[in-house]
């Protein structure tokens, strides 16, 4: 529990930040992009790459339309009402003024986010029955830079399809291994390998029976186009039930330039997700620039956004511990969401090595030989919560997307004196995951930060109490962040920190 001394310090220092984040964003105006609206602005013959989102499936004649403008389309969808098309700059306007089309976007570039975790993460022991559970029946889509084969892989556990450049299978199309980057092999380690290559298995994935569908969408310098990974979600919305998958791993991200509600990755993400199956998404690594660094598609209220803790690596003591530097912060730009919703331990972690990467240093302690990669950043930390949600399925394949979010969000061990904008609701702690019983019936969306104005006339940022969100004081906001109370060691009419007419916390500058 946090003391009044620490609190208020916690509270004056997010306070300051986000007054002046938020005074200084605004949303971005409907119907196109600021990217989109600066080319269109420029005018000329000069073809940008776009995103169109329709309201609707696009007919044949609105694709005509576009056509008729100069335009042609190099990417279409089967589920996602989108096209990726090459336009003229001076035709951009009135193709976001056509009949049926919603918002235009650039097709921006999405990157990878490289950069003693089971003890920090509670990972069941021999004492724990949730032992028994390691994601058996359960399949990740990893969307990535690909995957190698390795060692501490069993027959048929990968099966990858590539996306780059246009590219597009069926299902049962299947494609080599290659993984030219690395970054995939090692996110797909981290969620399921057995670590039969390092002594005791020390490397072992956190869901070693799970099995693994490479999308591949990075290229071999780890970055790729958002029409391509628009086009691996589209994939898993037609063949994601056929194929079993039920968690899709995106270690990767790109820069906020619109609202969710306009963001053509953050849709497609969430398409997925009301499918049914799990979505988790790295913050990013930005959080050495300051709140309002997290990046699409983890500015979804919806998705799972997981921060990183750096681990020193001293067994049960969790007092050196600390969320890392570069894990980006909340809330989110334009929409301004509390984000992340958790944060996940990485030390340095080993994984599965391909000889294809030769950039990042092997790790040298005697658990890893030449095998293994020792990498950290956001994209492991996601890998260990998708790790996770496999498990959780294998122990209960009824569970819902939101159920397990909000789970994994309740049942983390709390950080005192960290705001949440940097910590979420804490540091995942499997063991506790799979043991909460807490069922969601609505959808568990993040919630919202605003400023608002206190009762003597100052200005206070607002947070939305989840309980009132959720429609059930079991997931009340005090709850998620803490052990039963929010910021404060009570909640009062005295206290101006918890306001239960609004159903908001309220953060004061006194």
């Amino acid at each position: 529990m946090l003391s009044r001394t620490t609190k208020h310090s916690v509270v004056k220092g997010l306070y300051a930040a986000l007054l002046l984040a938020m005074s200084g964003t605004t949303a971005v105006a409907g119907g196109m992009g600021p990217q989109a609206a600066e080319h269109a602005q420029a005018g000329g013959t000069e073809m940008v790459d776009v995103i169109v989102q329709y309201r609707e499936m696009p007919s044949q004649a609105q694709a005509k339309y576009a056509t008729g403008l100069g335009g042609e389309a190099y990417r279409t969808y089967g589920r996602l009402p989108m096209r990726a098309m090459r336009v003229p700059a001076r035709a951009l306007t009135a193709l976001s003024k056509a009949r049926g089309v919603d918002f235009v976007s650039v097709d921006g570039v999405v990157e990878s986010y490289t950069e003693a975790a089971r003890l920090t993460a509670n990972e069941p022991g021999a004492e724990s029955a949730n032992r028994l559970q390691t994601g058996f029946g359960a399949t990740v889509a990893v969307i990535d830079s690909g995957v190698s084969s390795h060692n501490d892989v069993y027959d048929n556990q990968f099966e990858q399809y590539t996306f780059l450049n246009g590219a597009f299978q069926v299902a049962g199309d299947t494609q080599p291994l290659i993984d030219d980057f690395g970054h995939g092999t090692h996110v797909a380690g981290i969620i399921t390998g057995d670590g039969g290559e390092s002594a005791g298995s020390v490397n072992r994935g956190v869901a070693d029976k799970a099995d693994v569908i490479s999308l591949q969408v990075l290229d071999a310098t780890g970055k790729g186009v958002v029409s391509d990974l628009i086009a691996s979600l589209d994939w898993i919305l037609q063949y994601g039930a056929a194929e079993g998958i039920q968690v899709v791993n995106m270690s990767l991200g790109k820069g906020i330039e619109t609202a969710a509600a306009d963001d053509p990755l953050v849709q497609a993400a969430e398409a997925v997700w009301d499918s049914g199956i799990v979505v988790v998404a790295s913050a990013g690594n930005y959080g050495r620039d300051g709140h309002f660094t997290i990046t699409s598609p983890g500015n979804s209220r919806k998705v799972i956004t997981v921060g990183s803790l750096t681990d020193t690596g001293t067994g049960t003591d969790f007092t050196d511990d600390y969320v890392s530097t570069y894990s980006s912060r909340g809330p989110t730009m334009i929409d301004h969401v509390l984000k992340p919703d958790l944060v996940a331990p990485i030390p340095d972690i080993a994984s599965l090595r391909t000889d294809l990467v030769d950039r990042v240093v092997p790790c040298s302690d005697n658990n890893c030989a030449g095998d293994y990669l020792e990498l950290s950043g956001t994209s492991m930390a996601a890998a260990l919560v998708s790790g996770t949600a496999a498990r959780m399925l294998d122990k209960d394949p009824s569970l819902t997307p939101d159920t397990i979010k909000a789970r994994l969000m309740r049942s983390a061990r709390k950080l005192e004196g960290v705001d949440p904008t940097v910590a979420g609701a804490g540091v995942l702690d499997i063991d506790a995951a799979m043991d909460d019983t807490g069922t969601m019936t609505i959808p568990a969306l993040s919630p919202l930060m605003a400023l608002g104005t206190a009762d003597d006339g100052s200005q206070v940022v607002l947070v939305e109490n989840t309980g009132a969100l959720w429609n059930d004081a079991q997931w009340a906001a005090g709850y998620l962040w803490s052990d039963g109370y929010l910021w404060s060691d009570r909640v009062t009419d005295a206290d101006p920190l918890f306001s239960t007419q609004n159903q908001s916390l309220m953060l004061n500058d006194d």
